[in-house]
């Protein structure tokens, strides 16, 4: 693994399941596009257009959906990193007690 990969101690994992389902949210509409077999049909047709045009203008408001879902997702991600490098980040004011003062 190299060092780039490697996440510091106490912080998120560098793969985590928010980055995982957003490069799966990329990949849908890529790999339904190139499996051509899927939708190379003239029927069923759809207000005069053969399957072939409709089901390919389908797919452009629905690959910008899931495009904005992976945005999304990665986003609040690096949110949630943010707020845990900030909490590992903190330091601890002298003259208080870790256990704040319950001991």
């Amino acid at each position: 693994m190299s060092s780039s990969q490697v996440s510091a101690p106490g912080a998120p994992p560098v793969v985590s399941p928010a980055r995982v389902l957003a490069g799966l949210c990329l990949l849908v509409p890529v790999v339904v596009m190139l499996w051509v077999p899927s939708y190379s049909k003239t029927s069923p047709e759809f207000g005069g257009l053969p399957f072939f045009y409709w089901y390919q203008l389908m797919w452009v408001p629905l690959s910008a959906l899931f495009t904005g879902s992976a945005y999304l997702l990665i986003r609040r991600d690096e949110a949630a990193r943010r707020a845990a490098s900030a909490v590992a980040a903190a330091p601890v004011l002298p003259g208080r007690p870790k256990d704040g003062g319950r001991s």
